[in-house]
């Protein structure tokens, strides 16, 4: 399973959906509350190329994006493959 990263602040819907499709598959994460802890929020930014919204993911270090791109992943039927596989392919 790979390493799953994900940057959250609390009472953000689409942070509580990415979760929720994250635990659908059974997959473990690290979760960094910005609420608990802003100083991790310029991590973030860096880590995203300048992305400043939450949640933001990351596979094996790889930025997937938001809430979107984890749906979609998981639409297109590649997330569970991801998961599984342990693989991070460009989006």
């Amino acid at each position: 399973m790979p390493k799953i990263e994900i940057y959250t602040k609390d009472y953000c819907p689409y942070c509580v959906l990415a979760k929720s499709i994250l635990q659908q598959y059974g997959a473990r994460y690290s979760e960094h509350s910005l609420t608990e802890s802003p100083a991790q929020f310029d991590t973030m930014v860096k880590r995203s190329d300048g992305r400043r919204t939450v949640p933001q993911i990351f596979f094996n270090g790889i930025g997937i994006g938001g809430a979107d791109e984890l749906s979609i992943l998981d639409e297109r039927g590649q997330l569970a493959g991801m998961i599984k596989a342990n693989a991070v392919e460009a989006i």
